[in-house]
């Protein structure tokens, strides 16, 4: 994989960034970026926040509780999934009481 550095123009809120990404990660910037300016579209079509800036910030919070959010429900699932495993193998497993050790 080519992980030279690359400058890749991207457009928020109608203004143009050139950003530094290796080439292959450019496809995911290009995402990235897209639905950035997506939210920063939304919070500005809100009318409550003025200001890019403001905007900016706002999007980056939403999107820091929708990747939270997303990881607690992850976790969430992986730990009922362990659960769910550790209730299976007890009940595989004979009863450490009928297991009878000769030396």
């Amino acid at each position: 994989m080519n992980n030279t550095p690359r400058n890749i123009s991207v457009t928020l809120l109608g203004k143009e960034y050139v950003v530094a990404c290796p080439s292959d990660a450019e496809p995911d910037l290009i995402k990235s970026a897209a639905y950035l300016d997506k939210k920063m579209q939304e919070i500005r079509a809100g009318g409550r926040i003025i200001g890019a800036e403001k905007v900016a910030v706002m999007a980056a919070l939403n999107i820091a509780y929708e990747l939270h959010s997303s990881n607690k429900s992850e976790q969430q699932a992986v730990t009922q999934r362990l659960e769910l495993m550790g209730q299976l193998i007890e009940q595989a497993l004979p009863d450490k009481d009928s297991i009878q050790v000769t030396k």
